[in-house]
């Protein structure tokens, strides 16, 4: 069986999110949806709240399991029977630091390959950062993420 693992923030899931996730299972017979808890970050939705506005976004999918995880993403992997990550990369900026990920991914975890895709055209512009920034100043941002995570963000942020 071959298992991969799309692990991120996801604060929150987007639609871009959305389209890699439902585009992996093309290739992979179970994708475990990881939701990390970085403890330099400040996110805006806990991790258990972040991991069902996942499961509501992409819900109904046998072959899609969300978790969170804290520590070492190779480790989570190992657990998890893993040998796929997959990332997604929107521009050459994304690149560099990606790159050093997956080197020191594979320095730590030899079975461990990378893969990367590219969003669709219609979501490259779509960042979880620019989602809650628009979120926070009331904007619209129900073509960026799902009809769940739009009014989560509402009731987040205090925007009408």
């Amino acid at each position: 069986m071959r298992i991969a693992i799309y692990a991120g923030s996801f604060d929150p899931i987007t639609r871009g999110h959305e389209d890699l996730i439902l585009r992996s299972l093309e290739f992979v017979d179970r994708l475990i949806v990881a939701v990390a808890t970085n403890s330099s970050k400040q996110p805006l939705f806990a991790a258990d709240e972040r991991v069902e506005l996942i499961r509501e976004a992409v819900g109904g999918h046998e072959r899609i399991e969300v978790k969170s995880f804290n520590g070492l993403l190779v480790e989570f992997a190992a657990r998890e029977n893993a040998r796929l990550l997959i990332r997604g990369l929107r521009a050459v900026s994304d690149f560099e630091y990606e790159y050093q990920m997956a080197l020191m991914n594979r320095h730590l975890s030899p079975r461990l390959e990378t893969v990367y895709m590219v969003p669709s055209l219609d979501t490259t512009y779509i960042s979880a950062s620019l989602v809650r920034e628009i979120a926070r100043y009331g904007g619209d941002v129900s073509s960026l993420v799902h009809p769940a995570v739009a009014t989560a963000l509402r009731a987040k942020t205090g925007a009408r």
